[in-house]
């Protein structure tokens, strides 16, 4: 079989030519932009289901809870389970339920006896305060001492930095607070005890004495936090500049004769920073769940201490409403993560 080619024109175009479609990158940015909100609605409905049915596991009895011990009749039970709706089945509990955290309504504590949603409010500003402070910290640390790292890797200061961040991701948070408390708030051996051993403050100062009092009460969670997440910042930093070390246009930026410093602030960081971005959403997002174990032994009045609280009653409104709330925030950053990382580099997208 022949083939005809079709010949230009005078002007240079080609006859059918017209006709082949365009790549539009503005359209593909919007169809992956709508695959990753589809994708983050259909997770937030699927913790919806899940936190649920997964709490209603939990042994206990919340309605001889709310009677304090005290002994009640059967009339009286029924009464308990008729005002808070668990007289019914189970089926109709999930619909109520879903439709009202549709409209952000979470429903009422039992032991507090007020909206969830007042529980979180009130919480909330005490979680930020502590993890905030600590993301902010461990970010800055990890990033540092990542690129740091890196850039010159096999040298003591990277085998020191590495082995050290992996042995403290590997510690338990909660141990490392317990151990904080021992040695700097009870005292150990020639270690005063220099810091409070729980709490958000004391309860007897104002004004600027308060700011330092709370500052005070802070430091041993925020130390706690820092050491325990900071190590993760640094590996990822370290291994995504490693990766970039070798490539060609680094040595390009050299020939051309910008200094070491140049081509590491300028290039290699830069390019490094895709996975570093995704990181630092992600832990963003777990700044407002908090750290339930580090908030419980320090006794800090945040989102995770309350968690704990409402675990243990069951009380299944409030932990419904904080898990929806905690895995809300992770599923937000998420996505905006996965926004952010095709403006960084397009090859995400495609």
């Amino acid at each position: 079989m022949s083939s005809v080619r079709a010949e230009p024109r005078a002007d240079g175009t080609v006859p059918g030519a017209e006709s082949a479609p365009r790549r539009r990158t503005g359209s593909g940015y919007g169809r992956y932009a709508a695959g990753r909100l589809t994708g983050a609605a259909v997770s937030l409905l699927a913790v919806l289901v899940t936190g649920f049915f997964l709490f209603r596991l939990i042994p206990g009895d919340p309605v001889k809870f709310m009677t304090g011990g005290r002994q009640v009749s059967v009339e009286q039970l029924a009464a308990y389970r008729r005002e808070f709706g668990l007289d019914l089945p189970w089926w109709r509990q999930f619909t109520d339920y879903c439709g009202k955290a549709l409209t952000g309504d979470l429903g009422t504590s039992y032991q507090f006896r007020t909206p969830v949603i007042e529980k979180i409010t009130e919480a909330l500003p005490n979680t930020l305060l502590l993890t905030g402070t600590a993301f902010v910290l461990y970010t800055a640390l990890g990033l540092f001492l990542g690129t740091r790292a890196a850039w010159r890797g096999g040298g003591i200061g990277d085998r020191f930095h590495t082995g050290l961040a992996l042995t403290l991701y590997s510690v338990p948070s909660f141990w490392l607070g317990l151990l904080l408390i021992v040695v700097f708030s009870v005292g150990a051996g020639p270690v005063p005890g220099l810091f409070p051993t729980g709490g958000m403050e004391s309860g007897d100062t104002t004004g600027f004495a308060y700011v330092l009092d709370v500052a005070h009460h802070l430091v041993l969670p925020v130390v706690t936090l820092v050491a325990v997440e900071y190590g993760q910042t640094l590996l990822v930093a370290r291994s995504a500049l490693l990766d970039e070390k070798g490539a060609d246009y680094l040595t390009t930026a050299r020939a051309k004769g910008l200094r070491d410093v140049q081509v590491k602030r300028r290039h290699a960081v830069p390019n490094a920073a895709l996975p570093t971005v995704t990181l630092v959403f992600v832990n963003l997002g777990r700044v407002v769940a908090g750290t339930i174990l580090v908030e419980t032994v320090f006794s800090w009045p945040g989102l995770g201490g309350l968690f704990y609280q409402a675990l243990s009653v069951p009380d299944l409104p409030l932990v419904q409403g904080l898990f929806l709330v905690f895995a809300a925030a992770v599923i937000l950053m998420n996505m905006v993560a996965d926004l952010i990382c095709p403006l960084l580099d397009p090859r995400v997208g495609r």
